[in-house]
């Protein structure tokens, strides 16, 4: 594994587990009162289409991040509807 791709994998392990402090916190409080569901999908769309970047790229560090993230924000967006 090349250097470049050990700082990929790293910025996408920070960036991808940066969302479970937000998402554990919906489920212990069953509140998401504060999150926007707007800038939520919009991520979501942004994220989504990174991913199929990654795909056509072939970039393990562009999949793994942008497909956690994708399933994370899946799960916040859950969330999101169930504790309105």
């Amino acid at each position: 594994m090349d250097f470049l791709t050990i700082i990929g994998l790293a910025a996408a392990t920070i960036t991808t587990i940066s969302f479970l402090p937000q998402m554990f916190q919906m489920w212990q409080t069953k509140s998401a009162k504060d999150v926007s569901s707007v800038t939520v999908i919009t991520f979501m769309i942004g994220v989504f289409l990174w991913l199929v970047y990654g795909i056509y790229l072939q970039s393990l560090p562009i999949i793994l991040a942008n497909g956690m993230t994708l399933v994370f924000n899946f799960i916040i967006l859950w969330l999101k509807i169930r504790y309105r």
